[in-house]
């Protein structure tokens, strides 16, 4: 069976339902916002919600798509950087209870970072990152024997600000033959790093996902246009057009697929599942539509999820469904 490794900022999600917005104000997180944070504003806030019922799940946007590639049957494994605290203990048995295989850094000066996640009662989602010790992972700490077990690797475009690590990481493992795949994870990521990441789709990425205004900040076009530019870089390209579905370009093959149509409730994830559905499709082998139309099923059931993760039912649901 082919292998898939992957890259990116270990985090710890912690999802905290507050009665009012109150803590919110105290802080000055804006409401429905990402604000990223600093340790002291992140032990402030992880105190003042002590008392309160805490969900707590392994994240990161690479992190995300490896648990649903493992969950559909795929060997996986991950690289990131942990602290030696009880949150990097939480991340690594999170991964190993998944079947997902850990190739984590610890770091004794740093805490693992965490993604704290405060639910108003309206639920409107506010984000207070804290990146602790995934921001200070580099190249050499990386052992390059670990490439030589997989065959794809899956990077994480939140990355990209650090050139050195994205740039060494993509070296080894195409040294060692692996297919490069990599989300551009920010439309302004995209477009302050925009020179650097159009060099790693023409050197090392074989497999690029972008959603419309990813796409958008790296060609200046849209849609099709976009997906065409995109193509020129990479053999497979894949434009997520968020209730419209997607299009892609497999190896010169265009495919279009929906989704079914409902109201999203939560798109946290949805890009990161959607990923896990058509990798898994890559590594299979499997026809250009039915690799599309997993990662659209994907998709469709975690915008219907609060949460970045889907249940054990809805995994069982899914396998049934694509005989896994």
């Amino acid at each position: 069976m082919q292998r898939i490794l992957g890259i990116g900022n270990a985090l710890v999600d912690v999802i905290v339902n507050l009665p009012d917005e109150k803590l919110l104000k105290a802080y000055e997180l804006p409401k429905g916002g990402m604000q990223m944070i600093d340790a002291e504003k992140k032990r402030q806030i992880h105190t003042a919600i002590r008392e309160l019922k805490q969900t707590l799940a392994s994240g990161g946007s690479t992190s995300n798509t490896i648990h649903g590639l493992a969950r559909l049957g795929a060997s996986t494994g991950y690289i990131g950087k942990v602290g030696k605290d009880e949150m990097g203990k939480f991340f690594e048995s999170d991964m190993q209870k998944s079947g997902i295989e850990p190739h984590l850094i610890h770091s004794s000066e740093i805490d693992t970072g965490i993604a704290t996640t405060l639910m108003t009662q309206d639920a409107e989602r506010t984000f207070a990152t804290y990146l602790g010790a995934a921001s200070a992972m580099i190249a050499d700490e990386i052992n390059p024997v670990i490439f030589k077990n997989y065959n794809y690797i899956h990077v994480e475009g939140y990355l990209i600000f650090n050139h050195d690590l994205i740039l060494k990481v993509c070296q080894m493992a195409q040294a060692c033959g692996l297919k490069i795949s990599m989300d551009m994870a920010s439309f302004n990521l995209v477009e302050e790093h925009h020179d650097f990441v159009e060099m790693l789709l023409k050197e090392y990425v074989s497999i690029i996902f972008a959603n419309e205004e990813e796409a958008k900040a790296f060609t200046g076009k849209e849609g099709e246009e976009a997906l065409e530019i995109l193509s020129q870089y990479c053999p497979i390209a894949i434009v997520k057009l968020g209730g419209k579905g997607s299009i892609a370009n497999i190896n010169g093959k265009r495919i279009a697929v929906g989704t079914n149509g409902k109201k999203p409730i939560d798109t946290n994830g949805a890009g990161d599942i959607f990923a896990a559905g058509f990798l898994f499709g890559l590594l299979n082998n499997w026809p250009e539509e039915k690799t599309g139309r997993l990662a659209a099923r994907l998709g469709d059931e975690m915008v219907s999820t609060i949460g970045a993760k889907l249940s054990d039912n809805q995994w069982e649901v899914i396998k049934k469904e694509w005989d896994l």
